[in-house]
Formats: structure tokens, C-alpha cells, sequence
């Protein structure tokens, strides 16, 4: 087959790493792709977002399947316009896109299908927001309703941070049209944790757990980002939780999808939040839903995928999606985010990184470049989050050992990461 990945990012080259592996791949593409992408697939000018310039392409080279990687054109409709030319492609339909592209849309269907989630209201209004806040008062969650890059949630601890998160949305248009609605929610209290599964439109497989790390700084301090490291599995979604969480939450949502004619099939990716109940007992909640996979989380999870990746992914496009086609490496993953100095800020660009080869050597590392470009024989550094330095191992503990190991063969004084990623996971 020839195959086509949409996307720059390290969640881009984890599935290129992954899908290049496939005995059914004989050609790989990435559009557009990076330096480090481009060690693995042959990388295309055209933007994630240049719907009909990648429907363009899969057209003049034959393409028999294209993965989607980013949020943004999923919303946009590729894959609807994709699979109208006859073009198989993996990811949901600009309607089932929906449930991340929209949060009031998300919170109403697991509302309607009873789906356990924090309280809520959507509003256009300042002033009726406001008065929300002041009958529930704070900590409370006001979230942008549509794709905000990351940056459309506050959790304000006090009324005052909420009204002024209210304003920036609703007054000062700071998200656009992604703002002109909110969702104002309940604060949940526990630990958060990311939970996968592929979808068919009908049938959901457990992926497996990871948990990200937001904060920008050591400790789980600073503003919040895109994601500074994750690791795979997260020991605080249990055999039994997670049984739980497909039954509560993920399967009602693939039904409640299907029952208002917006069939999902690709990633379900839930950001859950494990409260206590009245019983002390640990509870999982809804806090979003995505349609694609996490990153840096898709780095530790395909680090430890043990099946053919892209048969997976094509049997979730067919409808055949059985729990078999899903096999893990017994193997913790871990990633440490490298990102450049001022990130999530103005930071620096265009600083060369040194020290790949050797990062790579690490028993189990493997370095997944984000946002990189090649500069003749040097890697330059183009985004804000740029490496994800990645390692399997026994144990979480372990994995943490070698990618730490490996980080520190990377020569990039322009770059920072924390040094703690996986701390929770260590800890137990």
C-alpha cells in the first residue's frame, strides 16, 4: 500500500515510525512532515490544514490510505472529502469531528446518553456567565467551545479569575470564533489520566492508558502547555477502572454518536479525571473527548504496540475492528518533551540541535522529532515543543532511567525539559 500521514508533530512520527514497520506498507509519505519524519517517509510541502492540496495528492499518487493525525483538518472534513474520491482514510467524519471541535456539543451528547462528566453550562452571554460562576462559585473550568490550540481552558480558583477568563472569550474575542460560546463546568478533583480506544463506527478496542504531564515546570508547576512528557501504562487506571471506563463511558459515547447519525470511527481519546466517590472509592469522569491521538501520549503508545499498526488502523476504517488486532509489548514507555526556551511563551527558533545519533543509541530510546527542520546536514529547532525523547523498558522507573539518559546526549543549550516526567508512576 501506499500511505499518506498528515502532520508535523512527534504524534506524526510515532505513527510513521509505526506504520513504516507494517509489511503492508511499500510507500510512506507525511505531509508536510519533519527532519525527523523525513528519516522514515518522503515529506510533502502541503500544509495538515490544505484540505484540497492533500486530496490533491492522494489523487495524482494512487494513495490507498491516509492517516490523519491533527484535530484541525478532521474538523475541516478531510476524511469526508477523502472517502468521497474513493480514498480510504483514517479518522472521523467532519460530524463525528465534532465532539472535540465543539465542547457544548461533547458535554450535551454525554449528557443526553448519560455519561458521567462534571456539571455544566453553555453561554454566549458575559453577564448570565458570570452569574454561574456566582451561584457555584470557585475553582470552576471555563473552556472556549471550539479548537483553541490548547489554550482555551482556565481553571480559575477564584470567581474573579473566571470572570476575567469569561471576558477575554466572550468580550475581547482573544479565541476568535472558537470563543464566541463557553462552557462553563465544575472543577474536578483527582488525578487525570488519558484513555484510547480504536473505534469502527460500532465496535470500541481498548488502547491502552497513558498519563501526560501539562504543566511547564518540575512539580507540576507553571502555565499549562501542549504537554511536556507522558508515559504508558498509567498504574492509576486499574483492570478494573478501565473496564469501567469503556463500559461507562466509551461505549455509551461510540453508541450515542451512532444514534444521532454521526457514526465515529478512528481514536477515542478521553482525558478523564479519577475523583473519590462517597465511598472513597475511585470514580472516572469525563473531562473532554478527542478525535485523534495525544501527543506526546501516541509516542508511548506506539513504542509499545506490538500488533501491525496500520492493519489496526485500516480495520478501524473497514468495520472489522476485532479486540485481537490490538497486542501490547508487556514494556512501560516513557517520553520527556524537549522544548525550546521560552515555550509556551514567545520562545526562541531556528537553534541547532546536536547530539541525535547518540541519543538514539540509548538502549530503547528513540528520539521522535517535533517541531524540526533539516538544514543541509544540521537539525534546526522550528516549534515550541521539538523532541520527544522516548524509551521502553521493564518498568516506568527504568524507562524514565534511559530516556533521561538519552536527553542528556542531546546538544541543544537553546532547549529545556522537565526532569520529572513520570514522577507519579515512580512513586507508587
Amino acid at each position: 500500500m501506499k500511505v499518506l500521514v498528515v502532520g508535523s508533530g512527534g504524534r506524526e512520527h510515532a505513527l510513521c515510525w509505526a506504520i513504516k514497520r507494517s509489511p503492508l506498507c511499500d510507500r510512506l509519505y507525511c505531509a508536510p512532515g519533519n527532519a525527523g519524519i523525513a528519516e522514515v517517509a518522503e515529506c510533502v510541502a502541503i500544509g495538515a490544514e490544505d484540505v484540497d492540496g492533500i486530496l490533491r495528492f492522494a489523487k495524482d499518487n494512487a494513495i490507498d490510505f491516509v492517516v490523519v493525525g491533527p484535530e484541525g483538518p478532521l474538523v475541516l472534513g478531510l476524511v469526508d472529502k477523502l472517502e468521497a474520491a474513493g480514498i480510504k482514510a483514517f479518522g472521523p467524519s467532519a460530524a463525528a469531528a465534532e465532539l472535540e471541535g465543539s465542547k457544548g456539543f461533547m458535554k450535551d451528547l454525554l449528557a443526553k446518553y448519560g455519561v458521567p462528566t462534571a456539571f455544566y453550562q453553555r453561554f454566549t452571554d458575559a453577564d448570565a456567565a458570570k452569574a454561574y460562576v456566582r451561584q457555584h462559585g470557585a475553582p470552576i473550568v471555563v473552556k472556549a467551545d471550539g479548537l483553541a490550540a490548547g489554550k482555551g481552558v482556565t481553571v480559575a480558583r477564584s470567581e474573579e479569575e473566571a470572570f476575567a477568563a469569561i471576558d477575554e472569550a466572550l468580550v475581547g474575542g482573544r479565541f476568535g470564533s472558537a470563543g464566541a460560546e463557553i462552557v462553563v463546568e465544575e472543577f474536578l478533583d483527582g488525578e487525570e489520566v488519558s484513555f484510547f480506544a480504536l473505534v469502527d463506527g460500532a465496535t470500541a478496542v481498548p488502547l491502552a492508558s497513558a498519563q501526560d504531564h501539562k504543566a511547564v515546570g518540575d512539580g507540576d508547576t507553571g502555565p499549562n502547555t501542549g504537554g511536556m512528557g507522558a508515559y504508558s501504562p498509567a498504574p492509576v487506571l486499574t483492570p478494573d477502572l478501565e473496564a469501567r471506563v469503556m463500559r461507562e463511558i466509551v461505549e455509551p459515547t461510540v453508541r450515542g454518536l451512532a444514534a444521532e447519525g454521526r457514526p465515529f470511527k478512528g481514536v477515542l481519546f478521553g482525558g478523564l479525571m479519577i475523583v473519590r466517590g462517597a465511598d472513597g472509592k475511585p470514580v472516572p469522569k469525563t473531562l473532554e473527548f478527542n478525535v485523534r491521538f495525544g501527543d506526546p501520549e501516541c509516542q508511548t503508545l506506539m513504542a509499545r504496540f506490538k500488533s501491525d499498526v496500520l492493519a489496526a488502523l485500516l480495520a478501524s476504517r473497514d468495520g472489522t475492528l476485532k479486540p485481537e488486532d490490538v497486542q501490547w509489548h508487556d514494556a512501560a514507555a516513557l517520553c520527556v518533551v524537549m522544548a525550546a526556551q521560552g515555550y509556551p511563551g514567545d520562545y526562541l527558533k531556528n537553534t541547532e540541535i546536536r547530539g541525535l545519533t547518540e541519543a538514539n543509541a540509548v538502549e530503547g530510546a528513540t528520539v521522535f522529532h517535533a517541531g524540526t527542520k533539516a538544514d543541509g546536514g544540521r537539525v534546526l529547532a522550528t516549534g515550541g515543543r521539538v523532541l520527544g525523547v522516548t524509551a521502553t523498558a521493564p518498568t516506568v522507573r527504568e524507562a524514565q532511567a534511559r530516556a533521561y539518559q538519552a536527553v542528556d546526549r542531546i546538544q541543544w543549550p537553546e532547549g529545556f525539559c522537565r526532569r520529572d516526567i513520570g514522577w507519579r508512576a515512580v512513586e507508587r
